[in-house]
């Protein structure tokens, strides 16, 4: 549905984005992943055909953004970040207006307004002005709008920035139900909501693509912890783990006399296995024996490190 080739996009010297390439397949929800800066909302003006690049080329469902806006405008709905809705306009006149705009008929663009304000849940507040909504129910509007004229591809930039934690819940609600009807590229730098909606991710750094892939792909990629609380010396303890070899060991003192023990590296399958026994030879007492498995969050920082300064 989407594929992008060495998209660069350059300020002056400045160069925001540098030989991106990524794609996504049609009915795929993507999440579009980095830090403020990163070259998210460049990438996703160039995609949508508000803004021209320096080079490469983007297509969206095979036709090109840059010879073919009209038809790639046809086939998707956007929501840019800190979307500008009319305050002094009521919610329903303002849908129906964008019907207009979008080319749907009279006809159609009445029974399309009617199903995206039931879709996103705005049928309260269809008769109120945009002004008086809070910024959940605004970021509601946004999407009924991109959704109006059932587009192929929606691309939605940071749609849960500035929301409280109900109306973030919300928003993610509402983009699961629309996982499956529509392909979705969504960016936003809060790693936790790509990782509880997308199956896959982009993810960029500094106008440069760092991965890109199925979630659980990348993820495997970054080490697994195993973490032991053990009553024990914190010097037995720090000992025995270095004799574990089961990678840095990281053990700290409790206030009951146990020592929590974390091994950041510890990938072997059996690692709380060997941890179980050799604790059991000890006679030292256990009473936690966990595995971490790696974030989203945590991928991103390891595939960051190092990289904030140019290293």
């Amino acid at each position: 549905m989407i594929e992008v080739q060495h998209l660069t996009k350059r300020y002056g010297q400045h160069v925001a984005l540098d030989a991106v390439s990524f794609s996504v397949g049609r009915g795929e929800v993507v999440g579009f992943l980095g830090p403020n800066g990163a070259g998210k909302s460049t990438t996703m003006r160039i995609l949508t055909t508000f803004m021209a690049a320096t080079s490469g080329t983007v297509r969206v469902g095979g036709d090109c953004v840059f010879e073919n806006p009209m038809r790639v405008r046809k086939r998707l709905g956007y929501m840019p970040e800190n979307n500008p809705l009319p305050p002094d306009l009521r919610v329903g006149d303002y849908l129906k207006f964008r019907a207009r705009l979008k080319s749907l008929a009279n006809g159609e663009g009445a029974k399309r307004v009617n199903v995206v304000i039931e879709q996103c849940g705005i049928a309260d507040v269809a008769g109120r002005f945009i002004g008086q909504l809070s910024r959940g129910y605004r970021q509601r509007v946004g999407m009924a709008d991109a959704l109006l004229a059932k587009p192929e591809l929606i691309v939605l930039d940071e749609p849960t920035a500035g929301l409280d934690p109900n109306q973030v819940r919300s928003v993610r609600k509402l983009i699961r139900g629309l996982a499956g009807e529509h392909t979705m590229l969504i960016s936003s730098h809060i790693l936790s909501e790509i990782e509880m909606s997308c199956d896959r991710a982009v993810i960029l750094h500094q106008g440069r693509l760092l991965a890109s892939g199925a979630l659980d792909v990348l993820m495997a990629k970054t080490n697994t912890a195993v973490v032991s609380e053990v009553r024990a010396p914190l010097a037995d303890v720090k000992a025995w783990g270095e004799k574990l070899a089961l990678g840095q060991a990281e053990c700290v003192e409790q206030p009951d006399g146990y020592v929590r023990c974390r091994f950041a590296n510890a990938t072997s399958a059996d690692a709380r296995e060997k941890i179980f026994g050799s604790v059991q030879e000890r006679g030292w007492p256990l009473r936690e024996l966990t595995r971490q498995v790696p974030s989203l969050e945590d991928l991103f920082v390891n595939l960051t490190r190092g990289k904030e300064d140019g290293k």
